[in-house]
C-alpha cells in the first residue's frame, strides 16, 4: 500500500534544454547528439527516481520538449513548427499562445513512443509508467485547420490514435499507461457531453493499468498567478464521479497546492487514488513529515490499498535538486505512513487484541 510515483516529469539537464526558462525550450544539442543526449538524461532521470526510492517510475519526459507536442511530433497531419495563436484552458492562464496545427490527415504511422520505453526499461527493474496527453486536452492545444468539424468529433480522431500508442505501450511493457487531462478541470460541461467518453476510447482494451492525470496546470508563473486569486476549486465534484463510473483504473488529483476539498476523494469508491501531495509550484523542499501529514489527510477519506502518494503535476519546471528532494521527501513520508499503519494492524492482529 502507498506506492508512491511522479506525475511524470523531471527537470531537462540544462545541457539537454533549459525547460526552467522556457517551457517548450529548443534543444541545446545539435540533431546528430540528440538521442545519444536525451538517452543520458533518461538513465539520470530513473537514476535519481530509485535514488529516492519511489516505487514506479517513469522516463521523466526527458524525450519531450513538452508533454503534448512530444506525441504529436510522432504524427503526420500536424505542424509543431509554424505555429499558430490560440486562447487554451478557456483563458485561465492569459492571453494566445503558440499551438501546433492540423494541416492534413492525422495519421500514426508507427509507435511514437515505444522505443523509450524499451530504453527505460533496460535501466530499472521497477515498474515503468508512460503518460499521453488526453483527447481533449490534445484538442484545446492546437488549432484545426483541415477537419473543420466539432471538438468532440476531432477528440475521438485523437482518442483512436491514442489507442493504438497506449496499446502498443502496454504490449511493450508498460506497467501504467497515463493519459494527462488538466482540461478536465477546466470544461467540465465537456467533460461530461465527450469527455469521459473519448478518454474511455483512448484507453480501451489497453493491457495495463490506465490512468488518467487531471491537475490545475505547472508550477509556472501565469498558473501560479491564477491560482493565487482563485476561489472555486469544485471542478473536482463534477469530474470524480464521472470517473468512477468509467473503466479507467487510477484516478491523479491535485491535492498539495490547490484549495481541493479533500472530501471529494470520497466519491472514488473503486479506483486507485494518485494524490498529489507535493507542490510542484515552489523550490521548497517539503519535509517528509509535511508529506506524511497530507497523506494522512487523505486516508480520512480513501482506503490505503487504493491510495497512491504523487506529485500535484510535472515536475519540468522545477531546479534537478529540488526535484530530488521532493522525490525524497514523498517516498519517506509515505514510508512513515505506511510503517505506522502496519503497526497499528499488527498490534490489532495480535493474540492478545482477539
Amino acid at each position: 500500500m502507498l506506492k508512491t510515483m511522479i506525475t511524470g516529469s523531471l527537470p531537462k539537464p540544462s545541457w539537454l534544454a533549459d525547460a526552467k526558462a522556457e517551457l517548450r525550450a529548443p534543444w541545446a544539442v545539435g540533431a546528430e547528439s540528440l538521442a545519444e543526449a536525451q538517452d543520458d538524461a533518461v538513465r539520470l532521470a530513473i537514476a535519481d527516481q530509485v535514488a529516492a526510492d519511489l516505487d514506479i517510475v517513469t522516463d521523466g519526459e526527458e524525450r519531450r520538449r513538452h508533454y503534448i507536442w512530444g506525441f504529436l511530433d510522432g504524427l503526420s497531419g500536424i505542424d509543431t513548427t509554424r505555429l499558430a495563436k490560440k486562447v487554451t484552458r478557456g483563458g485561465r492562464y492569459g492571453p494566445p499562445v503558440p499551438v501546433p496545427r492540423i494541416v492534413g490527415e492525422l495519421k500514426r504511422t508507427g509507435p511514437v513512443l515505444v522505443d523509450g520505453l524499451r530504453f527505460a526499461l533496460g535501466q530499472t527493474d521497477r515498474p515503468v509508467k508512460v503518460t499521453l496527453p488526453g483527447p481533449m486536452t490534445i484538442v484545446d492545444s492546437v488549432v484545426d485547420e483541415h477537419y473543420g468539424g466539432s471538438e468532440a468529433d476531432l477528440a475521438m480522431r485523437f482518442a483512436d490514435i491514442l489507442n493504438a500508442e497506449a496499446r502498443d505501450l502496454a504490449a511493450a511493457g508498460a506497467a501504467i499507461v497515463q493519459f494527462d487531462e488538466p482540461c478536465f478541470n477546466v470544461y467540465v460541461d465537456k467533460v461530461a457531453d465527450w469527455g469521459v467518453a473519448a478518454l474511455e476510447r483512448a484507453a480501451q482494451d489497453v493491457g495495463a493499468t490506465r490512468a488518467v492525470h487531471i491537475c490545475y496546470g505547472y508550477g509556472i508563473g501565469t498558473v501560479l498567478a491564477w491560482k493565487s486569486q482563485n476561489q472555486s476549486w469544485g471542478e473536482y465534484g463534477v469530474t470524480l464521479p464521472l470517473l468512477e463510473k468509467s473503466g479507467i483504473d487510477e484516478i491523479s488529483v491535485e491535492c498539495a497546492a490547490s484549495g481541493v476539498d479533500l472530501s471529494v476523494l470520497g466519491t472514488l469508491k473503486t479506483k486507485g487514488v494518485m494524490v498529489g501531495v507535493i507542490d510542484v509550484g515552489t523550490e521548497e523542499v517539503e519535509t517528509p513529515d509535511q508529506v506524511a501529514s497530507r497523506i494522512r489527510a487523505a486516508l480520512a477519506h480513501i482506503d490505503a490499498e487504493r491510495l497512491i502518494p504523487c506529485t500535484d503535476c510535472g515536475l519540468v519546471p522545477r531546479s534537478r535538486s529540488a526535484a530530488r528532494g521532493k522525490m525524497k521527501a514523498l517516498a519517506e513520508g509515505a514510508r512513515q505512513v505506511r510503517e505506522s499503519l502496519v503497526g497499528k494492524r499488527t498490534t490489532a492482529e495480535s493474540p492478545a487484541n482477539r
